[in-house]
């Protein structure tokens, strides 16, 4: 019952700011299916996470998701090598590192002990952060119903780390979800202020980004016990997940997300945060993990307060 009600908080919250918006767009069916293709994608990687984490250390599978997206796009770059703006390389390293690199590694530490559910949702808490950074280091302003989503949205964030099966207990491994969303927070600050306007497209900055962590991920990556590690039961199929998620999840999803925002606006795009919750939950649930009350009540709280914060 409780995740049929919570699923339909999240879908009215969903519909209600995009129905419009979507309907009014040239393309309104490719819009529909990239959201819900982006939502699968991204709400798939906290499961890809905990099945990687079967056979490889955190630092591992965050390392092999990196590197598979270096790999997707060295191609790319090696092309496009004449456009690339090497002036700005300190920008993209920032990115990197705190958009994708230390994210990944702190997801995976996270899923080692947290449920791919309970991650999806606090996932949700990037827009909170990316306004309160916004506000706080770029005098950007925030309304009084803004304010209101943010408290709502740490509240519902508080619930989730406290909840568990035999009453409230702090989940220490939940703030790394904290963490990485601060960071992501942090990034598309720093993003939109230094990595605009440079006279390429978005595709070509996903991929300088990528260019200057894929090789701290490889280093990470073989210079412990990766390649022994192979031999073991399962091994190839857990690498594959952990592929998956820099393949799809950092690298194609980006593309898909980057095109979305071309055809919509970014807060219509930026609306698959109520998608993402709930596939990382429906997952869950098919892979056996127990979801609680409170961690329905935090999840609807959270994405409440999202509502509040991108409401225009």
């Amino acid at each position: 019952m409780f995740q049929k009600l919570y699923i339909f908080v999240a879908g009215y919250l969903f519909m209600k700011t995009n129905l419009t918006t979507a309907s009014k767009t040239q393309h309104p069916l490719l819009v529909w299916g990239l959201l819900a293709l982006l939502a699968l994608i991204w709400g798939s990687s906290f499961i890809l996470v905990k099945k990687s984490l079967a056979v490889f250390a955190p630092a591992e599978v965050g390392s092999i998701r990196i590197f598979a997206a270096f790999c997707f796009f060295l191609p790319f770059f090696l092309v496009k090598l004449k456009k690339i703006p090497f002036n700005k390389f300190q920008y993209f390293l920032l990115a990197g590192l705190l958009g994708n690199l230390l994210p990944a590694y702190l997801f995976s530490w996270a899923g080692s002990k947290l449920d791919s559910g309970v991650s999806g949702a606090l996932n949700s808490t990037t827009p909170l952060f990316t306004l309160i950074v916004g506000a706080i280091f770029f005098r950007n302003k925030i309304t009084q119903r803004q304010s209101i989503g943010i408290v709502l949205g740490f509240v519902g964030a508080l619930l989730l780390i406290l909840a568990g099966a035999s009453g409230f207990h702090v989940n220490a491994y939940a703030f790394f979800v904290i963490m990485a969303t601060l960071l992501y927070g942090i990034n598309l600050n720093l993003t939109k202020k230094f990595l605009t306007g440079l006279g390429i497209d978005s595709f070509l900055i996903t991929t300088c980004i990528f260019m200057t962590i894929g090789p701290i991920a490889g280093t990470v990556l073989f210079s412990g016990d990766f390649i022994p590690k192979l031999q073991q039961e399962g091994a190839i199929q857990a690498m594959v997940f952990a592929m998956l998620l820099g393949v799809l999840g950092s690298a194609i999803a980006m593309v898909l997300f980057n095109r979305l925002i071309q055809m919509t606006s970014a807060v219509l795009a930026s609306s698959v945060t109520y998608l993402i919750p709930i596939v990382a939950i429906l997952w869950g649930v098919l892979d056996g993990e127990a979801i609680l009350f409170q961690h329905y009540l935090g999840m609807s709280v959270i994405l409440i307060g999202v509502y509040l914060v991108n409401k225009s």
